[in-house]
């Protein structure tokens, strides 16, 4: 979450999530009413609006990160409301301007999509669509003709946040997604309740081709309020080294 603790705290968070292996990462701008979002990120959103931080001023955080890890993409998560009331082809542009490579919109309707997809492409941003269990394989298709990046695939119903394991319907579900984003040519990546190496390299086996974790992560952040900055960026560090090394443990 952008802005949590603060705004530089949390570029020093990012900057141990990329220290420590991730290949994407993934920033909230912080959102009064996060629908998608479960207590732990809904914490986050608090604390970082507590703290001041605004859209502006996460897209500068992200901007220097950039500056420091080029080669790494990162996609911002928020909600249509941040888009709408700053214009959505100016907030596209200001995105791309400071580096970033992708946005993540979970309450985009997909009415919506035909218009904004093609939108961001054109801003060069991917447009990574979600899709839920519940979502018909028909349904399906046409989220996976239009998004870019990857499809993300929420794994349970329901909103984020750790869970303790990863259900058999979860795993039947990424198997029958990836037999249609492997016929278009997208990466599936999964995520909601992602977070110990089990899960990962769980829906892995199962054919995604990314975990994506996020309220684990924003767990220790929140923890390390009362342990220190160094202390919580190094286990920041240990624990997405953990989550990294649960993929590579897949490799033959």
């Amino acid at each position: 979450m952008g802005g949590d603790p603060d705004v530089p705290g949390s570029g020093r968070v990012v900057d141990a999530v990329i220290r420590a292996g991730a290949d994407i990462v993934e920033v909230g701008i912080p959102f009064s009413d996060p629908i998608a979002d479960g207590k732990s990120i809904q914490a986050a959103d608090v604390r970082s609006l507590l703290s001041g931080t605004t859209p502006a001023k996460v897209l500068d955080m992200v901007a220097g990160v950039k500056a420091a890890h080029p080669d790494v993409p990162i996609a911002l998560m928020t909600y249509y409301n941040i888009l709408y009331s700053n214009g959505v082809e100016r907030f596209l542009d200001s995105a791309r301007s400071h580096g970033v490579d992708g946005m993540i919109v979970p309450d985009l309707p997909l009415d919506e999509v035909t218009d904004y997809a093609p939108l961001a492409k054109s801003k060069g941003l991917d447009a990574i669509l979600l899709a839920a269990p519940t979502t018909s394989p028909a349904r399906m298709k046409s989220i996976i003709k239009h998004t870019s990046g990857f499809l993300y695939l929420v794994s349970v119903t329901g909103v984020t946040g750790a869970r303790p394991g990863v259900p058999d319907s979860t795993l039947d579900l990424i198997r029958s997604a990836k037999e249609l984003t492997r016929e278009a040519g997208v990466p599936l990546g999964v995520g909601f309740g992602i977070s110990t190496p089990d899960h990962v390299r769980a829906v892995i086996a199962a054919g995604a081709d990314a975990a994506v974790v996020g309220s684990g992560i924003v767990d220790k952040v929140a923890a390390g309020q009362n342990s220190g900055a160094p202390m919580m960026l190094m286990n920041v560090h240990e624990y997405v080294r953990s989550m990294k090394a649960a993929t590579r443990k897949l490799a033959p």
